[in-house]
């Protein structure tokens, strides 16, 4: 997600039904179960030649026959709301994110080709309870043939970032904590975090809340971002984007927006016939969550009904941004719960990221960073307690001499 997508702070808020998330986290891992699956699938369709129009497509599908097959008691008399929390999306080499072409768009006969840089990235919600996920693999490369240069830089770098900011988002902590651990990490590499690249909190039906975490932000971006601080029980959709590039600055191109999402918290009466039709659609199919054109009755209307709500902030593009020429991005996005034992993951861990597919000339050298990647995510609270003993008795033996 970019800093140009920001809440709109503007009137009354939909009103959002919280519960407790121990109780909420069934929702969450089945969700991410669905999503785990439709990646494996969706990376082994992935071989040169593949369009990216037919792997979006087909993500997509699987993650509505996923959801479509849990939760179908009703609860009360009422149904259980699932499907899609983030539509498929496939990033290719210096494309940041959010691409998924429509028939129509000129863009639509774009290919894999070997050693290209994929971003895969989407997700699945169960009763608003969402788990988005992404990674990146690269076409051909297996344990005979892994990925080098700068390629293997960028990916090594992301997922390394993505390790260490899983491990700094922990209760009590800051949000800019982790928006410096991450351009450290990336720096080991010679690589910039992609700027103003944005992480949020999640409750139930939003995944883009007030607590938020920034990637290399600008001078501006660091005057006026909200500072924030974790606390126990939240859940946070972490995207990590990283750029082989010098600065990490990314810009528009040619490339048509085909995902949006409706903003809840924003009310306006539409003027035309058109845009209310469309609008009601978008909420009825996609509720608050990220929705692309292709899912909408006929796609001329909905892009022409569309303009309205956009330019009246009902409704908010996620624009697809480029980093330069012969620069790679790699990309890793996790769902994580701040659960009172310690941070727990809820996406699984990478389907295709392995060290032995990604050889870099360069390592972690930074001590610190080294240290920190190799605690494990939740402390082992038996093993800290022994610890602690331990080490009581040591100072109260030295204390006797």
């Amino acid at each position: 997600m970019s800093d140009t997508e920001k809440p709109t702070a503007t009137e009354t808020p939909e009103k959002i039904t919280t519960s407790s998330l121990e109780n909420d986290l069934t929702k969450y891992k089945t969700a991410a179960d669905i999503v785990n699956q439709v990646t494996k699938k969706l990376i082994g369709l992935s071989v040169e030649g593949a369009k990216v129009i037919d792997l979006c497509i087909e993500g997509d599908k699987l993650l509505e026959q996923g959801t479509g097959a849990v939760y179908n008691k009703a609860v009360k008399g009422v149904k259980v709301s699932k499907g899609i929390s983030f539509p498929t999306t496939i990033s290719v080499n210096n494309t940041v994110a959010h691409f998924s072409p429509l028939a129509s768009d000129p863009q639509s006969s774009q290919a894999l080709a070997k050693d290209d840089v994929v971003k895969i990235q989407l997700g699945a919600h169960i009763d608003g309870f969402a788990a988005i996920s992404g990674e990146t693999f690269v076409v051909g490369a297996d344990a005979s043939n892994p990925v080098t240069g700068r390629r293997a830089d960028a990916i090594k770098a992301a997922w390394s970032a993505a390790e260490t900011a899983m491990r700094t988002l922990k209760v009590g902590n800051r949000n800019w904590a982790v928006t410096e651990v991450v351009a450290r990490t990336a720096a080991q590499w010679d690589c910039k975090p992609v700027e103003g690249m944005l992480s949020c909190q999640q409750t139930q039906n939003v995944i883009d809340g007030k607590k938020r975490i920034i990637l290399n932000p600008s001078e501006a971006q660091k005057r006026d971002f909200e500072a924030a601080t974790f606390a126990e029980n939240e859940v946070y959709g972490i995207d990590i984007l990283i750029s082989s590039g010098e600065d990490g600055k990314a810009r528009l191109e040619e490339s048509r927006t085909t995902i949006f999402q409706r903003d809840p918290t924003v009310t306006y009466q539409l003027k035309a016939k058109n845009s209310r039709a469309v609008f009601s659609e978008v909420q009825k199919k996609a509720g608050s969550f990220p929705f692309n054109i292709r899912t909408l009755e006929d796609e001329k209307r909905a892009r022409m009904g569309l303009q309205e709500a956009v330019q009246h902030n009902l409704v908010k593009p996620y624009e697809v941004i480029y980093t330069p020429a012969n620069t790679f991005v790699a990309g890793f996005h996790f769902t994580i719960a701040l659960l009172p034992g310690g941070p727990s993951l809820i996406t699984h861990p990478p389907v295709w990221y392995k060290p032995e597919l990604v050889k870099t000339e360069k390592e972690l050298e930074d001590e610190e960073l080294k240290s920190l990647i190799a605690k494990n995510l939740r402390e082992n609270k038996k093993k800290a307690k022994k610890a602690k003993k331990a080490e009581e008795a040591g100072v109260a033996e030295s204390k006797d001499e």
